[in-house]
């Protein structure tokens, strides 16, 4: 692809329509009549990922902009966070799928509607969907949604149908949010929902954290000595769990075809137990001669850090990502990135900008873009850098993703 390093940047046209629906306001303030909602978040766990990221994010920001916030879930290792900005956490089987469960969530959700007043019950995940979605009619509380993925629709016409079914529950929001452009085209294209109640509002990345000037030199050591990185080669960076459709096999692949013995490629994530999947990883290491090349290493506790000791960051995933956070948290750091041409990527990066983007399961174009990517200037990569950085503080930040959601809030405190 063509890839100028000294362009100049207009975000303006590219992504537009990001957030055309809901501009940040102001906050606190802005509630209609004056008032805070109250506003109940049901997830299944606070364990870890991004629907449980945004569930805490918001309840935070919702408390420090006067309104009252509620969790409900199963629990989990981020409740501790709420804990400590003492926001009520209600322990429900919200994870379970059981249909009776459903229902008896639905009664337990509806007591705590009518106990705590509450205005607003946003859902995030399918199972404690349809439990807040019966309570909410039960109560007269609205109802809202955050869709954060393309859910697949089974197989067979018996199947294809129950699934699609089962997934509408996360369409009957009297808003629903979409984490992308993507996203939302996934839900205008398979659910009857009306396009005025959809917001895409991109999910956002705490800056700071994802900022070169909060990691420490100690910070970097201590990963660097962690990995036993060489001082003399560039580091190809790939985050993400230890699954087929992340490509990590097309990154290797590419690397063969790369034909460099000089860089070391990390394949940064937990196989959660897909053991098979990993040796089938180092097999094609070894196969291809690279096993002084490609390193697996377990999950990272540090990605700032790991972002920072990058040369390039890829991601080759062979199938949607329905936004795609660790390119935004790389783009931040100021790493040129390298990414499939598929799902919400293409809004998430400048193509020849801050970005090769290359079609998807292609280790040729991936071998090409690594090439072009390892071969710039120190220069070159800093002005890369530099547009990145201002690419995501512009649209992919927490407070933009916040103060939009608020906003939402605040639209359905108006009347019916």
């Amino acid at each position: 692809m063509d890839f100028d390093p000294h362009l100049t940047t207009d975000h303006s046209p590219r992504n537009a329509d990001a957030h055309q629906d809901t501009p940040a306001p102001d906050w606190p303030g802005h509630w209609p009549g004056g008032r805070a909602p109250t506003v109940l978040q049901v997830v299944p766990t606070l364990v870890t990922g991004g629907a449980e990221r945004g569930c805490v994010d918001m309840a935070l920001a919702l408390q420090a902009a006067g309104g009252t916030p509620l969790v409900a879930s199963q629990g989990g290792p981020m409740v501790r966070e709420l804990d400590r900005a003492r926001i009520p956490h209600l322990t429900l089987p919200l994870a379970s799928k059981n249909p009776l469960t459903i229902r008896r969530n639905a009664r337990r959700l509806a007591a705590i509607i009518r106990e705590h007043k509450v205005d607003i019950v946003h859902a995030r995940s399918r199972a404690p969907a349809w439990s807040a979605w019966l309570a909410c009619r039960e109560t007269g509380a609205r109802y809202m949604t955050t869709f954060h993925a393309p859910y697949n629709f089974g197989s067979g016409p018996v199947g294809g149908r129950l699934k699609r079914w089962y997934n509408s529950v996360m369409a009957r929001g009297e808003r629903v949010i979409a984490i992308s452009g993507f996203i939302r085209d996934h839900v205008l294209g398979n659910y009857p929902v009306d396009p005025q109640r959809v917001r895409v509002i991109h999910r956002g990345i705490d800056r700071g954290v994802f900022a070169p000037d909060r990691v420490s030199p100690a910070r970097l050591v201590t990963l660097a000595k962690q990995w036993n990185l060489p001082d003399d080669r560039p580091v190809i960076l790939l985050p993400g769990r230890l699954t087929r459709w992340k490509g990590q096999i097309v990154l290797i692949d590419a690397l063969a075809r790369l034909g460099r013995k000089d860089v070391l490629a990390l394949l940064v994530g937990s196989d959660q137990g897909r053991t098979g999947y990993r040796e089938e990883l180092e097999n094609r290491i070894a196969g291809a001669g690279l096993r002084g090349v490609v390193r697996m290493t377990d999950h990272c506790s540090d990605m700032a850090a790991a972002y920072l000791l990058s040369t390039v960051v890829v991601s080759a995933s062979r199938e949607p990502e329905a936004f795609g956070r660790v390119i935004v948290e790389a783009q931040a750091m100021g790493k040129p990135v390298i990414v499939s041409a598929i799902g919400a990527y293409q809004e998430t990066v400048v193509p020849g900008e801050t970005a090769w983007v290359v079609p998807p399961d292609d280790p040729d174009a991936l071998a090409r873009a690594l090439d072009e990517a390892l071969s710039l200037t120190p220069e070159q990569r800093e002005a890369i850098g530099t547009r990145a950085m201002a690419f995501v503080a512009d649209r992919y930040t927490k407070d933009r993703m916040c103060a939009d959601t608020l906003a939402v809030y605040a639209e359905l405190l108006q009347p019916r």
